[in-house]
């Protein structure tokens, strides 16, 4: 008999490192933690936007497919409708997206509407879908900062991620072990664990392509910096095509639906899913037509028309670089816009379990210095408030936006954010449980208000 003994697997980090790793996984998550709550709140609702526009505007036309004429009938239509410099975007019906929709935007401007099959549009006046959108994207701050805080906050919650797997030794171990209905503390600690290992790929993937769209504008910066001292637009020019010359001579709109018909047949084995027209009716119009292929994650496919309806340009999957596919899926990825109803209810529960690992992380702290004998009840009702507050709040805001659609949701957001949070600061002899769960069914009565109002008007509708 052999006396050598099999090696037991160690991890390979020591104690103490495994000590500082946890201290700053603590404190990253603590300094980020209302902010990354917020910015996965709304981005684990945003991803049901599509639905929500359609439940927020009653009688939304469905279209199954949109004919070349139709398509062409639609955005002639919204032309009329928009300054001439803006853009026009139609995005058409597909196995991934249910509908086709139509949005025209420039600097300061933006119009959505819904494409019926004949090409009638309807205008898409989501108030409450845009706000939460915008909230998540930018927090309602100037495009540039808020993009940078949220960009930031993917990049803490990127590191929280890490420092949380490298602080566990036995995470993997105890993957499936899950104490409940014992200490609270414990509880906690051990659903935040197991949501976090669970989910990790998706919280992984979702953190780096939130911080990569957040901080785009910084990365650019610093490529230009290192690259082209400094100009930018020679970055951007390395993914976008260079606009053409200014030309604001009134034109005559070429035959969109002739043009689509002679995109579709360059682009074999695709299935319509856009067409870009660029400064409609001006002698610098620029018409692209993009077509989606099978197995592939974002059109790849493209063809573009000049005012005259003259072939400029042609793109298709072999003419591009791995670099231009992978940032062509960071926003469809990140999203979850890119495969239908089962994608996005995948997306939104495993998005509701990063909302659960967030706010678990808190609470375990608190826990654990009740248990240590130095409690802090304020902080303990300040969280509930937040984690509980929020969802309150946008229930809330959505109500509002029903019975006042002019309101300024963004005015009411911060309001009631405030009254919640200060409210809870006071010093109340309630603890931050009670709370919790006077939270809790207040949520359920603002959330059951709210589906009878937007159903209910559906129904009508």
């Amino acid at each position: 008999m052999s006396n050598t003994r099999k090696k037991q697997w160690r991890w390979p980090i020591s104690p103490e490192t495994v000590r500082s790793v946890l201290s700053s996984h603590s404190v990253l998550g603590l300094a980020f933690a209302a902010v990354i709550y917020l910015v996965c709140l709304t981005g684990t609702i945003a991803v049901f936007a599509p639905d929500l526009q359609r439940l927020e505007v009653s009688g939304t036309p469905i279209a199954r497919q949109v004919s070349n004429e139709a398509a062409a009938r639609a955005l002639t239509e919204a032309a009329r409708q928009v300054p001439a410099d803006a853009s026009l975007y139609l995005t058409m019906p597909g196995p991934a997206r249910e509908g086709a929709t139509l949005v025209a935007f420039k600097p300061d401007f933006e119009r959505n509407w819904a494409v019926a099959e004949d090409g009638r549009l309807s205008l898409l006046d989501a108030v409450w879908t845009e706000f939460l959108i915008t909230l998540h994207i930018c927090l309602h701050l100037p495009r540039s900062w808020g993009g940078f805080i949220v960009g930031l906050t993917g990049v803490a919650l990127l590191s929280s991620l890490v420092s949380g797997i490298l602080a566990h030794p036995r995470v993997v171990r105890d993957a499936f072990h899950l104490r409940l209905g014992g200490s609270r503390r414990l509880q906690e600690a051990d659903l935040h664990n197991r949501l976090g290992i669970w989910a990790l790929p998706f919280h992984f993937t979702l953190a780096l392509t939130g911080a990569l769209l957040g901080l785009s504008t910084l990365i650019v910066a610093v490529l230009a910096l290192l690259l082209y001292r400094g100009e930018m637009e020679k970055v951007y020019a390395l993914f976008l095509d260079p606009p053409p010359p200014v030309d604001a001579r009134v034109v005559p709109m070429p035959d969109l639906a002739a043009l689509m018909a002679q995109a579709r047949a360059r682009m074999p084995g695709t299935t319509p899913d856009s067409i870009m027209v660029e400064r409609p009716g001006r002698a610098d119009m620029r018409i692209a037509v993009h077509g989606r292929q099978a197995r592939l994650l974002v059109p790849q496919d493209e063809v573009q028309f000049d005012a005259q309806g003259k072939l400029i340009h042609e793109e298709h999957p072999k003419d591009l670089v791995v670099g231009t596919r992978v940032l062509g899926g960071i926003g469809q990825i990140h999203f979850g816009w890119y495969g239908g109803l089962p994608v996005r209810i995948a997306y939104g529960l495993l998005g509701l379990a990063l909302c659960v690992v967030t706010s678990s992380g808190v609470t375990i702290w608190l826990a654990r210095r009740r248990d240590r004998g130095r409690p802090a009840p304020q902080w303990e009702r300040i969280w509930a408030a937040v984690c509980w507050g929020q969802p309150l709040v946008l229930a809330l805001t959505a109500i509002l936006a029903f019975l006042m659609p002019t309101a300024p949701l963004v005015a009411a957001w911060l309001a009631l954010t405030f009254v919640t949070i200060a409210g809870a600061a006071l010093p109340w002899r309630i603890s931050g449980a009670r709370l919790g769960r006077i939270g809790r069914l207040a949520l359920l009565a603002a959330l059951i208000v709210t589906v009878l109002l937007y159903t209910g008007r559906g129904l009508v509708g």
